[in-house]
């Protein structure tokens, strides 16, 4: 596996994925960020879980795209070169699945932890009250790593079974579309399409009073069945996807 996980990452030093990753990144944080100058000081008060707030709604717009890039990026490159059945004859072809998945992980788990040391850095350095939460911090950092592993593993079986790369790119860029206005929706429907998950894991909410425009977030418990039904979702989606491309004809 470590020579196969190797050669997974020598594959993508020239497929460009860390600039693709970090253009999608820095807007995401530009976003984000944008409005830090102008808040006041109840405002700042409240800025970590502004921040647990705000960054969900952009992983469920951004993730998806950034997980289906990733993916098409691993799998495009065997399709292009027709090495996949040359790979299968000198791996396991559920070993290359793995492998591919273990690379476009670090990617994705190194994004969200950037997110994290960007929120740390950015939030100590606009004076919000309290030291940075540790425990919520690990929170987000769980709960979105998980969300985004889930549906990069997705992706990735969708760009290795399927040659027309456009295909897992749509499903991707319509995932991030449902994933947001799933938010808009009850609750309890978020649980029912995968991109929801980031809406489902979020522990703050937002109240807003028309009359006095002003803005108050609180913390809600982890939501621990979601977490657990997702890790479900996830072995699902491995053994199928897994399975699926094992049988493939190469």
């Amino acid at each position: 596996m470590r020579k196969a996980l190797a050669m997974e990452f020598q594959k993508t030093r020239r497929r460009k994925v860390w600039v693709i990753v970090s253009l999608l990144l820095v807007v995401q944080l530009l976003w984000s960020f944008w409005g830090i100058g102008r808040m006041d000081a109840h405002e700042r008060t409240q800025g970590w879980m502004f921040f647990f707030y705000q960054f969900p709604l952009l992983n469920s717009i951004m993730m998806p795209v950034i997980a289906a890039v990733v993916a098409s990026r691993l799998g495009d490159i065997e399709h292009k070169g027709n090495t996949l059945k040359l790979l299968s004859t000198v791996m396991p072809t559920g070993q290359l699945f793995d492998a591919k998945f273990l690379c476009g992980a670090f990617y994705l788990s190194s994004t969200v932890l950037l997110q994290v040391i960007a929120m740390i850095a950015v939030g100590c350095a606009a004076g919000f009250e309290g030291a940075p939460p540790a425990l919520k911090l690990g929170y987000y950092l769980l709960f979105t790593t998980s969300v985004s592993l889930t549906i990069f593993l997705l992706q990735q079986a969708l760009s290795l079974l399927i040659q027309n790369q456009m295909i897992p790119l749509a499903v991707g860029i319509l995932g991030s579309f449902a994933g947001l206005f799933i938010m808009f929706f009850p609750e309890h429907l978020e649980r029912f399409i995968l991109w929801g998950y980031y809406g489902v894991l979020m522990f703050v909410r937002m109240n807003w009073d028309t009359t006095t425009r002003i803005t108050e977030f609180y913390y809600l418990p982890a939501d621990w069945i979601g977490f657990l039904t997702l890790i479900v979702l996830f072995g699902i989606i491995y053994l199928i996807g897994r399975t699926l491309f094992i049988r493939k004809e190469m």
